[in-house]
């Protein structure tokens, strides 16, 4: 059984930076891993992706601000934002595809943690 749990999220300041973190198990090693997240009233999107072969994707809007740590514990994901911005409001999920895979795309992801929410005040 695949599961996800996310920890990490809370409450910041803008500038301000947070470390989510993704526990998983049941999943194959160097399955495709990413974060998502979705605010109020808006649809979920992709944040960042990692695959099996430690390429990393980012979002335009969290270039340069957020980035998935390399080198980690084959069941655990880490999402280091920084210079947090108020509109990267919203509740983070992690996610996998569940296979191994080279740059996945956004649709490709389906296993999905609870979710840790990030609030960043301005």
């Amino acid at each position: 059984q695949v599961q996800l749990v996310e920890s990490g999220g809370g409450s910041v300041q803008a500038g301000g930076s947070l470390r989510l973190s993704c526990t998983t198990s049941g999943l194959i090693f160097r399955a495709c891993m990413g974060w998502f997240r979705q605010a109020p009233g808006k649809e979920r999107e992709g944040v960042a992706s990692i695959d099996r072969l430690d390429s990393t994707t980012y979002t335009e809007s969290v270039k340069g601000r957020f980035t998935i740590p390399k080198g980690n514990a084959k069941n655990t994901l880490y999402l280091q934002m920084t210079s947090l911005r108020p509109e990267d409001t919203a509740m983070y999920y992690c996610a996998s595809t569940g296979s191994y895979c080279v740059d996945p795309n956004w649709a490709d992801f389906r296993f999905w943690g609870q979710g840790t929410q990030v609030t960043v005040s301005s």
